[in-house]
């Protein structure tokens, strides 16, 4: 199981959160990333920890103000990137341009998508992974594995049906080892979290109790 931390905007220190995530990694044999803001990308990445970035923008060098250039996110040391998350939309043919640029700058790829109907749109555009996170339950106390594993298996299904090659993330809620169980359980290769490690008050205890269901 691939576990993937997005520190989104949250108050924490990142650099102690890729610390722990390395460290839990390198003990546990679990694969760990972590996704700061993208001014914190290079210091992330100084850790050693696997570092994603939280977005690329669908462009390439030129006149882009404001944006995330996939080049710029890769020489800072980011290895992957999430793409289209909840909180962060594109539309699909923004998503398919964000991908070209993550290929040129050889970042692996997770698209972010709601349901099994947009897995099945984003797997189509061949990223790396897809993630099913539905917005109501992101943030919350509930894993997306427990309220809804229908979802997860039917985001199993579509992307499977589209492209094999595809794996098939959860996301929303998910904070402890059971929720990690619950999610390989289900089919998926990979969990996305953000708030049960970057707001916890002991980042690595989260993340052992985390590993601990893998």
């Amino acid at each position: 199981m691939f576990v993937l931390v997005n520190l989104k905007a949250y108050p924490c220190d990142p650099v102690a959160v890729a610390e722990a995530a390395h460290d839990v990694a390198a003990e546990s044999g679990v694969r760990i990333a972590v996704a700061p803001q993208a001014a914190h990308l290079e210091r992330v990445a100084e850790t050693g920890v696997e570092t994603w970035a939280q977005h690329v923008a669908p462009i390439s060098y030129g006149s882009h103000t404001g944006h995330t250039l996939a080049e710029a996110a890769a020489a800072a040391g980011a290895t992957g990137t999430l793409l289209n998350h909840s909180e962060r939309r594109l539309t699909l043919a923004d998503v398919d341009g964000a991908l070209d640029a993550a290929e040129r700058a050889d970042l692996e790829t997770v698209v972010c998508a709601n349901n099994p109907d947009q897995v099945a749109a984003a797997a189509a555009l061949g990223p790396d992974a897809v993630a099913v996170e539905p917005p109501e339950l992101i943030g919350g106390d509930v894993s997306v594995s427990t309220a809804d594993p229908g979802i997860v298996e039917g985001a199993v299904a579509a992307a499977g049906a589209v492209d094999p090659e595809v794996d098939v993330y959860c996301g929303a809620g998910v904070s402890t080892g059971d929720d990690l169980a619950a999610a390989a359980d289900l089919g998926a290769a990979g969990v996305l979290l953000a708030s049960g490690v970057a707001k916890a008050d002991d980042p690595r205890a989260a993340l052992d109790d985390l590993v601990s269901g893998a």
